[in-house]
């Protein structure tokens, strides 16, 4: 059997003493879009820093297609193939746009189709004509998608997106999902954490809801939309649908 893109399995993480992750378990499959929701407060953040590397499991296992990877610097499992869009953007300001994308070429693309400037310039047009301006200078839509595209320019095997849509404008919200989308149909395996519930169940195909950081949900994207209960005791939120 293929091996999933990536794989948690009874995942404990600690801050300090604080034991914030209790045996988080779910899988990516290639070419897959996962959502992982829940209140604020409820791991999401630390479950994407546990992956990355930033904190290092105190138990379990993650693995990136089949290779063990917890417990690694953040460098080696970006190295490997593991690629973030931090929440809050994080772009260089004082850097150009093309810039922030040349800085972040790293890894020779195991795919057939790598990304480099000219490619994120197609997949986001408005890049390419601010390309000498200073990334600080952007608005916040052009920020995210430059914070998209230099994740890319790492040719990462799975993509992890911590918040994309936040303080975004319900057009530019609307165009994160798009190019969310885009992604999935040229096979780049995602991990998005998201607030705006609706945004991530309209792209993904399974889902993952933690609650005080165990998982209450994994299952199709699908079946949330349709379960009020579920979305009101574990979202926060109650819509009709």
């Amino acid at each position: 059997m293929a091996s999933d893109a990536l794989n948690l399995t009874n995942v404990h993480t600690f801050y300090g003493e604080s034991h914030i992750l209790h045996g988080v378990s779910f899988s990516l499959r290639p070419g897959g879009v996962l959502a992982l929701l829940g209140r604020n407060g409820a791991g999401k953040t630390t479950c994407i820093s546990t992956i990355i590397g930033f904190l290092k499991p105190r138990d379990g296992e993650i693995r990136l297609f089949g290779e063990s990877i917890e417990g690694l610097s953040p460098e080696r499992i970006s190295h490997l193939g593991i690629g973030l869009v931090p929440q809050g953007r994080r772009i260089f300001s004082s850097l150009t746009v093309r810039e922030n994308l040349v800085v972040a070429q790293q890894r020779e693309s195991t795919t057939g189709k790598p990304w480099n400037v000219e490619r994120i310039y197609s997949m986001f047009p408005r890049l390419r004509e601010r390309h000498a301006q200073f990334a600080g200078t952007l608005s916040g839509g052009e920020q995210q998608m430059l914070a998209i595209g230099r994740a890319l320019m790492g040719n990462p095997r799975v993509l992890l997106l911590d918040e994309p849509s936040e303080g975004l404008a319900p057009l530019i919200v609307a165009e994160v999902g798009r190019t969310i989308k885009r992604l999935k149909e040229e096979g780049q395996s995602i991990v998005l954490v998201e607030q705006n519930h609706q945004l991530a169940l309209d792209v993904a195909d399974h889902a993952v809801i933690l609650n005080t950081g165990r998982c209450v949900f994994a299952g199709n994207a699908s079946d949330i939309l349709n379960d009020e209960e579920l979305i009101a005791q574990n979202l926060g939120i109650y819509h009709a649908h």
